[in-house]
């Protein structure tokens, strides 16, 4: 190119927005129809607002500063944004609050990753609404919009982001050990996070289900693998797969009990959307019943957010096949 533009970055022609415009409309009118209002926050946020939310979040922006000196970023997704927004905004509203959103993110990536610096996310958030209904409620619907949009061969991978941590506290691993083990676990390194639990000292036993447990996928068999002290906190996610059966949408989900999303709001059910056509995880989400409150009001909460990019790519290789 004559004039480069950033590495990660693209121009978006008038073929491929009109195109990128009726699928927004498409996820927007569902979204729409079960009571959802659309939101736009600012693109940068304070970057010590964003710490607040999640540090790694905050990190994975690109910085700039006002002419007063604070650190401005912007933002890696729109959860905390719109969490800061809900805190300041609807602090006498009450729940539950449905809140969707499109609007642009950007994150730093390793260069020729295949990974955008820039994208548009779309996504919903669901406010006061606890697990199991809250969860069920938000899968559904970016099932249900997904279909809306043309596709007919997702599938949602689906978790519990606090499992593996949660096991790793109840077997008394040494804290300083717990971080490695779950960033092998979230980058799905399993031959190093296997290599770093033949070096924990805990029984055979516990080394063993350590190593067993993010293999297990599945269909619903699988939840009744997950035996000792993680059978109880694998009752949420069969609460969530019977309400999802009951809306007609438990046949696209795939149980991954070693699914482990980067971000560190997270504190229970987790879940990716995939596609066929792309390489990569068209969005994801879950429960994040402890981020409302760094900012100012105690409420459980649950979202999800969608590359609209890769779900284009997605629609038009459905469209291809026809």
């Amino acid at each position: 190119m004559i004039h480069p533009v950033p590495p990660g970055t693209r121009d978006v022609l008038p073929d491929e927005m009109r195109e990128l415009r009726s699928l927004t409309e498409r996820l927007l009118s569902v979204w729409g129809d079960a009571g959802y209002g659309e939101v736009w926050t600012p693109t940068l946020e304070y970057e010590e607002v964003l710490q607040r939310g999640d540090r790694r979040a905050a990190g994975a922006g690109f910085r700039t500063f006002d002419d007063h000196g604070n650190v401005l970023a912007l933002r890696s997704d729109m959860t905390i944004p719109i969490a800061r927004m809900v805190a300041n905004r609807y602090q006498h509203v009450e729940p539950p609050i449905r809140l969707c959103y499109f609007s642009h993110a950007y994150r730093m990536v390793k260069g020729r990753s295949g990974q955008p610096r820039e994208f548009l996310q779309g996504g919903l958030e669901l406010i006061g609404v606890p697990a199991p209904h809250g969860d069920a409620e938000v899968i559904a619907l970016v099932l249900e919009a997904l279909s809306a949009a043309g596709l007919g061969r997702h599938r949602l991978g689906l978790g519990d982001g606090a499992l593996y941590g949660r096991l790793l506290e109840n077997l008394e691993v040494p804290e300083a050990e717990r971080g490695p083990l779950l960033e092998a676990l979230a980058r799905r390194d399993l031959v190093e996070l296997g290599t770093r639990v033949d070096r924990l000292r805990v029984s055979p036993a516990s080394r063993a289900l350590l190593e067993r447990l993010p293999r297990l996928r599945g269909g619903i068999e699988v939840l009744g693998q997950a035996d000792g002290p993680v059978s109880a906190a694998v009752e949420n996610l069969r609460a969530v797969y019977e309400l999802l059966a009951e809306r007609g949408v438990a046949d696209r989900v795939i149980f991954d009990l070693g699914l482990v999303r980067e971000l560190g709001y997270y504190t229970g059910m987790v879940f990716e959307v995939y596609d066929p056509a792309v390489g990569f995880a068209v969005g994801g989400g879950g429960r994040y019943d402890d981020l409302l409150g760094r900012f100012g009001r105690e409420l459980p909460a649950c979202g999800v957010g969608l590359d609209v990019h890769r779900v284009h790519i997605a629609q038009l290789e459905e469209e291809r096949q026809k």
